[in-house]
């Protein structure tokens, strides 16, 4: 007998049937009790608000009313230690990235395995992140192709002083080589970073390479 204590559920989706065939596969677990279900936005966020212990939402997108999105985006105002597992047909980075950021705890696509879903909720309710089959790549990928239309924006002052960080120079350096202040050469490399999304010289060099700005061999073969 499984004495685990159980794990509460917010189900929510706009096919009745379709919650049916979830609520069925969470509960053969005995791990895991669906105590509410919704079929659209603002129900998801009424049944939440209502105050019953509830661990993790699984939260469809594409919903009547107002979208997935948007009802976790209330229920997060209202509670922000809300976990929230997104669970959509959308499988397109743009998806992934918009509910990540705005706070979703995971994100899996309905045409993964049925057991999949269960994993994804037990981990989420453990406290930590889920991010379903090849997801986390394309969302990286999607960060990139951003990163490369951003550096093409880059003007020529910003490119130049871009390349020279990724080979390595200094700030200190770079303003010698270019006839600029240190002060200077700072803003620029804080403007840099801004613009192309990265936090340190690790990332920045990462980018230069994937842009074939720096080459790889040249950078002692950076992964």
């Amino acid at each position: 007998m499984n004495d685990a204590p159980s794990i509460a559920v917010l189900l929510v989706d706009d096919h009745a049937v379709v919650r049916e065939g979830y609520r069925r596969l969470l509960e053969a677990t005995g791990r895991i009790r669906v105590c509410a279900e919704a079929a659209d936005g603002e129900e998801a966020y009424r049944r939440y608000a209502e105050g019953e212990r509830i661990d993790v939402v699984v939260m469809d997108i594409t919903l009547p009313r107002i979208s997935g999105l948007e009802a976790m985006r209330r229920i997060l105002a209202r509670d922000a230690r809300a976990r929230v597992l997104v669970f959509s047909m959308h499988e397109d980075a743009v998806f992934v990235s918009r509910a990540l950021d705005g706070g979703a705890w995971g994100y899996l696509t309905k045409s993964s395995a049925p057991e999949v879903l269960v994993e994804a909720v037990l981990t989420v309710a453990g406290g930590r992140r889920y991010l379903g089959g090849d997801l986390a790549t394309a969302r990286d990928s999607a960060t990139r192709r951003a990163q490369r239309e951003e550096l093409g924006r880059l003007s020529e002052r910003e490119f130049e002083i871009f390349r020279l960080l990724a080979e390595g120079h200094s700030a200190a350096r770079i303003s010698e080589l270019l006839n600029l202040t240190p002060k200077t050469v700072a803003n620029y490399q804080s403007n840099i970073r801004q613009k192309l999304g990265v936090e340190n010289t690790a990332q920045l060099v990462h980018l230069a390479i994937d842009c074939g700005v720096l080459d790889r061999a040249r950078d002692g073969g950076a992964a």
